[in-house]
């Protein structure tokens, strides 16, 4: 069998928190002022492209393996701004080559901050999508809505997708953690919706819970005949899972999916590619480079690292 037919026998799934993907332009309606070129972050237009390149080669890097190589056919994206951010990505930087289309949402999230799917046409047909409103609780600010697509790939097989980005920790993890419960509660509104139509439906969710796999939130999809594909994922230059706080790893990005995929699934491994790590000077160890350190621009990446998925087709 030849590389190029081993490689399309494979549909490649990448999850990412870009880490405030700002444009530079201001939005009345938005709390983003502090991505702007006379904030105390002097976010200028060079440090926007850069920025832009820089998740691009992240998102192209994420297509090799074993010395093969091959664009990831489908990427979540959390923590990006607006259709501009996604325009530019798309259209002007590192991957203006590559043939992506998108889809992403308009939140009432304060920032500004949303999801969106990347998707390459030539292996997956998008037929609908859609934005799913979370209704804020007591004391819970406005979050970003779960973004729905559904689609054909070359199988023919419908292919269901839910990007998800979960109220921060930020408050107290226990104070916080009804915000959290309440986005997957709507998550699995809408996935029993889904199952009621087509009790087999192939089911891929990703994004960033904020939750690790022992918290309430991931229980509550895992008890709805959804696995964690990557529970125990690790990368080959150290990491341990995809985010790195005060020197303890978590495992607050997820990818999951439904019984009826999970017989496909091959493999979910850390991208923690030695561009994007650096020494922890204050922990030991490696952590992933970021772009800031307080108000310190680093020129980095984000502070998150990808999950890349391998299903076969």
């Amino acid at each position: 069998m030849s590389v190029a037919v081993l490689l399309l026998s494979f549909f490649t799934f990448v999850e990412l928190n870009c880490e405030n993907l700002f444009d530079c332009e201001h939005d009345s309606l938005k709390q983003d002022q502090e991505f702007q070129p006379d904030s105390w972050r002097h976010w200028n237009h060079y440090r926007y492209w850069q920025k832009l390149n820089h998740i691009g080669q992240e998102i192209i890097a994420c297509g090799e393996q074993d010395g093969d190589w091959q664009l990831p056919d489908m990427v979540a994206l959390c923590e990006v701004e607006n259709d501009s951010v996604m325009a530019g990505l798309t259209r002007k930087s590192l991957l203006r080559k590559a043939g992506y289309e998108y889809v992403m949402t308009n939140s009432p999230d304060v920032r500004g901050i949303d999801v969106a799917l990347l998707y390459s046409p030539m292996s997956f047909r998008l037929v609908s999508h859609h934005s799913i409103r979370v209704s804020p609780l007591k004391g819970m600010r406005p979050t970003r809505d779960i973004l729905y697509a559904s689609g054909q790939v070359i199988t023919g097989d419908t292919l269901h997708v839910f990007v998800v980005h979960a109220p921060s920790r930020s408050g107290g993890v226990k104070a916080t953690q009804p915000h959290r419960l309440q986005v997957a509660r709507r998550l699995l509104e809408a996935v029993d919706s889904l199952r009621a139509l087509s009790p087999e439906a192939k089911i891929l969710i990703a994004g960033d819970f904020n939750d690790n796999c022992s918290d309430k939130s991931i229980r509550l999809l895992l008890a709805h005949r959804l696995t964690d594909v990557s529970k125990g994922a690790r990368g080959a230059n150290g990491a341990k899972a995809t985010y790195r706080y005060q020197g303890e790893w978590d495992s607050i990005d997820h990818i999951l999916c439904s019984e009826s995929l999970l017989n496909r699934f091959v493999e979910c491994r850390i991208g923690d590619f030695p561009f994007l790590l650096e020494e922890d000077d204050k922990y030991g160890g490696i952590r992933p480079k970021r772009n800031y350190y307080g108000a310190h621009w680093k020129n980095g990446f984000s502070d998150h690292l990808p999950l890349i998925s391998k299903f076969r087709q």
